[in-house]
């Protein structure tokens, strides 16, 4: 089985890897090789540097954009992201709290704005929903992610946003029981205390935690979902996908295939070629003893730079075959 019939039977795809190995060359590729087969495909790009709408030839916006029968794609913008679910955070909780807290709880936000994370869980909230909205709309979608680190901490997102989310729930139902004593003891004068069951607080958390368990959900289903890691036959991105393997392990994120992109054909010469190939082959043969749990598929280096329509199509319907250690 080639690596398009290996991936292209799965319902969402996301493809990873070192900047600079071709992860969006692939993505795109496949994705247009999966709307030739007459599947509606969204392809979704969470890498700021936007290179998706270069190699498609095409502007493309924070929503799916027609591209050609069957193709979407759009790009998502990881600031822009961030600052709308910065104003979305702010404006339910001026709904939700006294109007003399509005001013320091804005200031809080705008703090926790530039801290560690808050753009991996801006983006990772409007990926879940994307997921639950799109896939109703689309056969499949296929993610071009940023490069490996920010993925990686944007797929752990899942499993440590629900149990932080969970301690929120359980703070808020504390503060509840409290003002409901106080009410008791002080009567009229002690002012309204939201009752559980109409806190749109807790509401608003429990809909978020089960939003983030039904996507973990589906991100560990093998039979429905699969991340793709492409790198190129040197010696960095072989140590980062090693790395990036295991952590999705620990997670429980099915991996479906190695691309060990920009291979050289065999009928590529000349001496310096040869020296190449030599270096490269050590390099493959250690790629199959660590990474051989999963499918490995070649992609040959091609004479030119894959841009536009055509040449994706052309990279997708080659036969990127498994690697023979023997």
């Amino acid at each position: 089985m080639d690596a398009i019939s290996s991936l292209l039977n799965k319902r969402i795809l996301f493809f990873g890897g070192k900047g600079g190995v071709g992860k969006t060359t692939m993505a795109s590729a496949f994705a247009l090789r999966s709307a030739s087969l007459g599947k509606k495909t969204l392809l979704v790009s969470t890498d700021p540097a936007h290179s998706t709408s270069d190699i498609l030839q095409t502007d493309l916006g924070a929503d799916p954009r027609p591209i050609r029968a069957d193709f979407w794609a759009m790009e998502i913008d990881p600031e822009e992201e961030t600052d709308r679910y910065i104003a979305g955070v702010k404006q339910r909780m001026a709904d939700s709290i006294a109007p003399r807290l509005v001013d320091e709880v804005e200031r809080q936000i705008d703090i926790a704005r530039v801290s560690p994370g808050a753009e991996e869980a801006a983006l990772f909230e409007r990926f879940a929903r994307l997921i639950e909205s799109e896939s109703r709309q689309f056969e499949r979608i296929l993610f071009d992610t940023a490069p490996t680190g920010q993925t990686l901490r944007l797929l752990s997102l899942p499993e440590l946003m629900s149990v932080w989310i969970s301690g929120l729930i359980s703070r808020r139902r504390k503060v509840n029981v409290l003002g409901r004593m106080w009410r008791n003891v002080a009567g009229a004068a002690a002012g309204d205390v939201s009752e559980e069951g109409s806190d749109t607080v807790i509401a608003m958390l429990e809909e978020r935690k089960a939003r983030f368990h039904r996507v973990r959900q589906l991100m560990t289903d093998a039979k429905h979902t699969a991340f793709t890691f492409v790198l190129t036959p040197e010696r960095l991105p072989i140590l980062e996908t090693e790395r990036a393997v295991r952590a999705l392990a620990k997670y429980g994120i099915p991996v479906g295939a190695i691309l060990v992109n920009r291979v050289l054909p065999g009928d590529a010469d000349g001496a310096f070629l040869a020296k190449r190939r030599e270096q490269e082959e050590e390099y493959l043969r250690r790629i199959d003893r660590s990474l051989g749990d999963y499918p490995i598929y070649h992609v040959p280096l091609q004479e030119k730079d894959v841009v536009g329509i055509e040449s994706l199509l052309r990279l997708a319907t080659l036969e990127h075959t498994a690697y023979d250690a023997s």
